[in-house]
């Protein structure tokens, strides 16, 4: 009975905890940085539609991670992986928080401190409470149901919100913006959506610019961040689709498939990411190869992918390196930056968070300033130094490499589908920031944590409980 209860428990928990990161992936999609920046909420259409801002996660995040650490003493649940995965984590942890101690603005990292708690209270929560066959389920539903209204907001400002937005703004400057309330009208140019240049009234090109390129975000705060949600999240839900459906009628269940792929495609491809669609091509490549197919024909559907791939890519990126590739240009200006902060520092760095205040002194002087540096491995040898740059990157390597090992070839297919998400979100992170967005990060470090104990779980039996042993 008392077995009943805690698995009865865990589940329940598991539930929670999902839909508490679903509510992470509908309202805090901003980086912790720029909290100070959101405007909350007041009224019910304003909490539905817009985000909130991060530190009102606390309230909810604090209580069910105590829940959580009380649930694995009373079930004496085990880790179930190898030492350093748990060393290595409260190494890093233990790094920022003496990097704190030297930082060159304690607003920024106290509130980045808060953010890395999360992802370690996350990790270690996936690794010994979540990752259980039952449990993992139940994590899900909130997060992939929180996924498809987070790719349904995607669509919709492709196909609706952002052709009528745009329509709205150059109707508005055509007649002097007299088919606007006067109140809505105060409250665009607050939110500098109108300015005022040489005395008149004028859109913001820049609000133009984003709504003729048409790139969705969904509820977080760019596109590139919604694509690495879908590199995350989207092979999960694929397996899900496939493999869930399989009592329901051929017509049904082709038509839930249908709608998955279409969503998760549509939303990725409208995001315009290029490094996203990099990496899809190099994971479509990796699944390749699982696959019990003669190596010929493995490598003749590799080089077809690879073809087709790269030539949508040309195709769809040309003006944008005709242009001159403007985004890359200003992500090597980001880098050189944060290596000759970690030159310069190499002990603590400038602070966890902090990279926008050395930036400001070292930029070149054509480049946009930048409050992160588009890379979430550098940033940690900036901001804390070489031992916790090493620390973090170290741990993610080997989290990924043993995760790899085990399921490679296991014939679990969510597992593998899994993996392949971590696999493509934590390569984004050479090029994005998603290690400071709750939403990304807390979702991404408890399924680490769950993939962990999950292929533990496959791999180490202990005959006696039928729970993963400890690994040496």
């Amino acid at each position: 009975m008392n077995s009943e209860k805690s698995t009865a428990g865990i589940k329940l928990y598991a539930l929670m905890f999902g839909l508490f990161l679903g509510l992470a992936i509908l309202k805090f999609g901003n980086p912790v940085i720029l909290d100070h920046k959101i405007t909350p909420p007041v009224s019910p259409a304003e909490y539905w539609t817009y985000a909130w801002p991060t530190h009102w996660s606390n309230g909810i995040f604090l209580p069910l991670t105590l829940a959580g650490a009380a649930l694995a003493v009373i079930g004496k649940l085990r880790w179930l992986a190898t030492r350093w995965l748990w060393a290595l984590p409260l190494l890093w942890f233990g790094w920022q928080l003496l990097s704190a101690t030297q930082t060159v603005d304690g607003s920024l990292t106290a509130t980045t401190l808060w953010q890395f708690a999360g992802c370690l209270a996350c990790y270690f929560l996936g690794a010994l409470v979540l990752g259980r066959e039952p449990a993992v389920r139940w994590l899900l539903a909130g997060v992939l149901a929180a996924f498809a209204l987070c790719l349904i907001r995607g669509i919709n400002q492709r196909l609706v919100e952002f052709p009528q937005s745009r329509q709205v703004l150059v109707e508005g400057e055509r007649t002097g913006w007299t088919n606007i309330p006067p109140p809505m009208f105060a409250e665009m140019k607050h939110d500098h959506v109108v300015i005022t240049t040489n005395g008149v009234d004028v859109p913001n090109p820049a609000i133009l610019a984003k709504f003729a390129k048409g790139r969705v975000n969904g509820t977080l705060v760019y596109p590139n961040a919604l694509a690495g949600l879908i590199l995350l999240l989207l092979p999960g839900s694929l397996v899900l689709a496939f493999n869930s459906t399989k009592r329901l009628r051929p017509p049904i269940r082709g038509a839930v498939i249908a709608l998955t792929v279409f969503m998760g495609g549509a939303a990725f491809f409208w995001t315009g990411s290029k490094l996203g669609w990099l990496i899809a091509m190099f994971l479509g490549g990796a699944y390749l190869f699982r696959l019990p197919w003669p190596a010929r024909l493995k490598w003749a559907t590799l080089t077809a992918v690879m073809v087709v791939g790269l030539g949508i890519f040309a195709v769809r990126f040309h003006s944008y390196f005709a242009a001159g590739a403007t985004s890359a240009s200003a992500r090597f200006d980001y880098w050189r930056a944060a290596v000759e902060t970690t030159l310069n520092r190499p002990l603590f760095g400038t602070g966890p968070g902090t990279f926008q205040r050395p930036y400001e002194r070292l930029k070149s002087p054509a480049a946009e300033m930048a409050r992160l540096a588009h890379n979430d491995y550098l940033e940690q040898f900036s901001d804390s130094g070489i031992a916790g740059g090493v620390f973090y990157a170290v741990w993610i390597v080997l989290s990924l490499a043993t995760i790899g090992r085990r399921v490679w070839r296991s014939g679990d297919p969510m597992k593998f589908a899994l993996f392949a998400g971590l696999l493509g979100w934590f390569i984004q992170g050479l090029g994005e920031f998603s290690l400071y967005i709750p939403a990304l990060a807390w979702t991404a470090f408890t399924l680490l944590g769950c993939v962990l104990a999950l292929a533990g779980n496959q791999i180490d039996k202990d005959p006696g409980t039928g729970y993963s042993c400890t690994r040496r």
